[in-house]
């Protein structure tokens, strides 16, 4: 299937399956190496953390509302200062909000969440396909995500 086709079909999910879906990507398969942080040095780290660290303070119900937010383009302070992060960034600070929600620092996926069938069988090609398709796929998923920076503001 073409990347275009699995992004808009990521697209079209519930914001909620939509959150599971990255969840998945990012446990599921970087267990098997093949999603990780993006390219080593890439990213920046430390504004990622910074970003995360922010979150990772929240309730959980804040936290969650945050990564709806993100998904939905809605504007504030969070979705601003992700909007100007570059693509290799975003990709980072969704891959520490997986790892914050395997420690238990960011809230957790429902126990026994399931997904639609739309979001299983997109992660079900998602699976079958090339790890560098995987990273594109993500990043196309998160590149547009957030809402638009401040004036001025590109980090």
């Amino acid at each position: 299937m073409e990347p275009d086709q699995l992004v808009s079909q990521f697209k079209n999910l519930s914001v909620d399956d939509q959150l599971a879906l990255l969840w998945f990507v990012y446990t599921e398969m970087g267990e098997s190496g093949s999603v990780t942080p993006a390219a080593p040095g890439a990213a920046g780290d430390a504004i990622a953390g910074g970003l995360y660290d922010q979150v990772k303070g929240m309730s959980h119900e804040e936290q969650l509302q945050v990564q709806r937010d993100l998904l939905q383009g809605t504007s504030n302070e969070i979705t601003r200062q992700y909007g100007s992060l570059s693509d290799n960034t975003k990709l980072l600070f969704w891959y520490r909000l997986a790892q914050g929600m395997e420690e238990g620092t960011v809230i957790p996926m429902p126990e026994g969440y399931k997904m639609a069938e739309g979001g299983q069988k997109l992660l079900s090609a998602l699976k079958g396909s090339e790890p560098n398709e995987q990273i594109t796929f993500l990043r196309s998923c998160v590149t547009s995500t957030g809402s638009e920076p401040a004036e001025g503001a590109a980090i």
